[in-house]
């Protein structure tokens, strides 16, 4: 079987869909090449606006450690404006392969080959609000003229595969739904050198803290965090810290005033993007993760949490419950003293807080990227004809 991956959205610093593009082709390379050394996997990459306006070759941005790797003449603006057209310019190449997997909301119009598109999630239909309207219009529109050629639909819970068939109007049995994993898993310390990430941090390892990991956006639900944040400080004078690690996002401007304005705002720490092996430390150190988002397709950072043995509180909607399961305690994300009050339980009830690790621990090691990219390839198989045991 030949199968071509779009690996476009693979670029510094990696998260979200990158994040799990990346993860995703390393794990299924190992997997063809230990169990099906007669297959041929490929990567292709369009070029971004920039790149395509001004000439620039593509920056490489995926190590190809042997695989091929094909440049496509096209953006992704520009290729979903010419929609089915857009197959004349990557003719040649569309006949190599079996099946083509878009890995970001968009999959190339290959004139031949089997097409599978994964949709991460529908946060641009259902909270429009936390976007700009120029995404939300472009996603949309993109996805729809997709689903004109493509054969199949991924995505990774339940709950948004009912949502994709309720708003797109599209056969069940068109839409699958496949596993995520965490980056990490419960040996990964083992590796890092965990003294010299608190020696660089160590006056915030000093207090205890609570952990919030994720792009500073609206959706993300951090104002509502910060203001439960302020109310157990007022109420019950912890000595910790709030630690928010994530790059900036869309509106974030609205988040930094919140922050700015609250009385213990010497006590609230953005680090922005850290290094995977930071990023591990503060998790596995936290006093609890708190990840009150308003909207998830999934919800890796509790996964992550929950490997490394962090209390997981959350909000009970959309897919994280799916993904939690038992193993978390959870918040209604709007009211936010409510969240103060879950959040504080777990901070003074030490019996809670190893209860929630141990089950977190358990959740975790259900989810890996070999059972992803095992997943991943029976879905392959079954577009490609070809049987995978």
């Amino acid at each position: 079987m030949r199968i071509l991956v779009d690996c476009t959205c693979v670029r510094p610093p990696l998260s979200g869909v990158g994040y799990y593009t990346h993860t995703l082709i390393k794990a299924l390379r190992d997997l063809v090449k230990s169990r099906f050394p007669e297959w041929h996997l490929a990567l292709y990459r369009q070029p971004s606006l920039r790149e395509w306006l001004t000439g620039k070759p593509p920056s490489l941005s995926f190590p190809q450690q042997g695989g091929q790797m094909f440049y496509l003449p096209l953006p992704v603006n520009v290729s979903s404006l010419l929609g089915k057209h857009a197959a004349f310019f990557a003719e040649n190449l569309g006949d190599y392969f079996d099946v083509v997997h878009g890995t970001d909301h968009y999959v190339y119009p290959f004139r031949r080959g089997k097409k599978l598109i994964t949709i991460h999630d529908l946060a641009f239909v259902r909270y429009p609000e936390y976007c700009h309207y120029i995404v939300r219009i472009s996603y949309e529109n993109r996805i729809k003229k997709c689903l004109e050629w493509t054969d199949l639909v991924l995505t990774f819970s339940q709950i948004t595969k009912k949502e994709i068939v309720d708003y797109f109007q599209i056969p069940e049995e068109k839409v699958v739904v496949t596993s995520e994993a965490s980056r990490y898993d419960s040996n990964y310390l083992d590796s890092v050198n965990v003294a010299e990430v608190k020696r660089k941090y160590h006056h915030l390892f000093a207090q205890p803290y609570i952990l919030f990991v994720g792009t500073m956006e609206p959706r993300k639900n951090i104002i509502n965090l910060v203001k439960a944040f302020n109310l157990i400080k007022k109420e019950f004078a912890i000595n910790h810290n709030l630690v928010l690690i994530g790059k900036k996002g869309w509106q974030y401007r609205e988040i930094l005033a919140e922050i700015e304005n609250s009385p213990y705002r010497n006590n609230i720490k953005h680090l922005g993007y850290l290094t995977e092996e930071e990023v591990a430390v503060f998790y596995a150190n936290a006093e609890v993760f708190v990840y009150p988002s308003l909207y998830e397709g999934f919800g890796l950072p509790i996964l992550e949490a929950m490997t490394l043995g962090a209390p997981v509180v959350t909000s009970r909607i959309s897919a994280l419950p799916e993904v939690a399961g038992e193993a978390a305690l959870y918040i209604p994300p709007h009211d936010w003293q409510a969240m103060a009050y879950t959040v504080y339980r777990v901070i003074q009830d030490r019996d809670l807080r190893e209860k929630l690790k141990q089950l977190g621990k358990l959740r975790g090691s259900l989810y890996s990227w070999q059972r992803v990219a095992e997943e991943t390839l029976h879905i392959y198989s079954s577009l490609g004809h070809s049987f995978v045991c």
